[in-house]
């Protein structure tokens, strides 16, 4: 497959923002080169000269980026001024899947290496989200959850939010047994149904179909939501896949600011 970009970025976001690929950094060894990954077997040296060219490349300021504090739940929170720089250069103190924030100059970071990452822009209140939908996330609803928290403290309307989902696992290599699908119906119902497919004893689950249809269930319009449509499975060369390499990997983020 053909070497991408440093970083991907999507049409319908017009503030600085993108996608980190495995390429453009410094790391060696298993997380060659571009690995993002906190408390890693690179030194921090490395890692902060990754996170300094990622942040080169979107445009933003490396000492005032907010680290996600990723458990796999639905915790979203508001980022402030206070939180800028927590993460990489003080201690978060905090758990959350998702962040938000109306702050200027205060890049927002969320992790995947198979799990959905999507950037949110509410071009009219002047609103950023960034969203980790892993399987359990998803289960809860956290994609529809940030939207519904951007529309609280912002007045975001959902109709007008512009969306930029990030490379993720696909339903080709997503393999699971009864678990995620019974949470996925269980969560979303009949709706559901549509992104799982039976594979054997097993099953092939679309968790960016489901993470969409969230979205979609927030009031999304369809035609604002903006695709990167790679596997990371599949694409080992330009992205990290937890089910592929296991704990030997970095990861990839999704970083979004209003400037």
């Amino acid at each position: 497959m053909p070497t991408l970009p440093t970083i991907l970025q999507s049409p319908n976001i017009t503030v600085p923002h993108g996608f980190s690929t495995r390429h453009g950094g410094v790391s060696t060894g298993y997380g060659a080169t571009m690995n993002l990954r906190l408390q890693d077997h690179q030194s921090r040296e490395d890692m902060l000269e990754n996170y300094g060219r990622y942040c080169h490349a979107v445009g933003v300021d490396v000492t005032r980026t907010v680290l996600s504090h990723q458990v796999h739940t639905d915790n979203i929170r508001l980022a402030t001024e206070a939180d800028a720089g927590k993460g990489l250069f003080r201690d978060r103190g905090y758990e959350a899947d998702g962040l938000i924030t109306n702050a200027k100059n205060l890049p927002l970071v969320v992790f995947g290496a198979d799990c959905g990452i999507a950037l949110l822009h509410d071009p009219v209140n002047d609103a950023i989200g960034a969203v980790h939908g892993g399987w359990r996330g998803c289960a809860m609803g956290i994609m529809g959850k940030i939207v519904e928290e951007m529309t609280a403290q912002f007045d975001t309307d959902p109709a007008q939010l512009q969306v930029a989902m990030g490379p993720c696992i696909h339903q080709c290599c997503f393999e699971t047994h009864t678990d995620v699908p019974e949470a996925m119906i269980a969560a979303l119902g009949h709706q559901a149904m549509a992104y799982i497919a039976p594979k054997g004893e097993k099953f092939s689950v679309d968790l960016l179909g489901l993470n969409r249809q969230w979205l979609l269930n927030a009031g999304v319009l369809p035609i604002h939501i903006h695709i990167h449509a790679h596997c990371t499975a599949c694409d080992q060369e330009n992205f990290w896949s937890h089910r592929k390499l296991g704990d030997h990997r970095g990861v990839q983020c999704g970083m979004i600011a209003l400037d």
